[in-house]
């Protein structure tokens, strides 16, 4: 399936957090997208020329609207430009891309669906659509400022992480799935590179089949440019090397491949 740029339409957008934004775009991105998927938006600012990769965060019924969760990496960039944007602005995108979350892996079996930081939207539509016997959702924030979290109550059992201790468990996710005595047997996640390592260790030390959504700072978003990538533990066939490019064979891994 060719993926094009295109203008799409900004429907809504709203502040949920301190530099957390929803954004909600009519777009053709919507028609393909799964969970674990991506899209490039890119700026109006003509000295920014590569996008920004934004995971999906939710797909609209229909499936000709998407919604974003992002955070403002700081003044005058890209994702502080489309958090000024309103209703009715068209901001150019590419998707959906790269490969997303196995959810029939699933189907029959108790799953862990961990989040944390901006690691967290892409959960809420992998929750959404997800078939399992047990769906436990597990997600870490900063503070108390705990975005979704109604949307995520609507769609599995809840147990929440924050560093400062203000909701749910103090600590991390994986200090929540120990106080409350969780247990799975397939683990999908998405978040910062310690989050990840630490879960990738506890599914290895268990035997738990696991899948890793790797956050990593893209370029093209598209796989020409190979400056996105991880280590592996097989050879990839294009390069030779024990390299894949997260944007393209990614974002989604089976732990036992990659090495983080």
């Amino acid at each position: 399936m060719s993926r094009r740029k295109e203008d799409a339409v900004i429907l809504s957008q709203e502040k949920i957090a301190e530099g957390i934004y929803s954004m909600w775009l009519k777009t053709d991105a919507a028609r393909g997208a799964a969970p674990g998927q991506f899209i490039s938006m890119y700026s109006r600012d003509g000295s920014r020329l590569l996008p920004r990769p934004i995971s999906i965060c939710e797909v609209g019924k229909g499936k000709t609207s998407l919604r974003v969760v992002y955070r403002v990496t700081g003044e005058n960039t890209g994702t502080e430009e489309f958090s000024r944007m309103e209703a009715g602005d068209m901001v150019p995108v590419i998707g959906p891309l790269g490969n997303g979350f196995p959810l029939e892996r699933a189907e029959g079996k108790r799953a862990f669906l961990v989040g944390g930081g901006i690691g967290v939207p892409p959960i809420l539509e992998l929750a959404k659509q997800m078939n399992c016997e047990k769906k436990q959702i597990i997600v870490g924030y900063r503070n108390e400022e705990t975005f979704l979290k109604d949307e995520f109550g609507r769609n599995g059992e809840l147990y929440i992480s924050t560093e400062d201790g203000s909701v749910g468990t103090k600590g991390n996710v994986m200090d929540a799935i120990r106080e409350n005595g969780l247990a799975a047997d397939v683990i999908y996640a998405c978040g910062p590179t310690p989050m990840l390592r630490a879960v990738k260790a506890y599914a290895e030390e268990k035997g738990i089949e696991c899948y890793l959504s790797l956050e990593e700072r893209m370029a093209c978003g598209i796989g020409a440019c190979l400056a996105c990538v991880c280590r592996t533990k097989e050879k990839d066939h294009h390069t030779n090397v024990k390299n894949r490019r997260i944007c393209k064979e990614g974002p989604v891994f089976l732990s036992t491949e990659v090495e983080i």
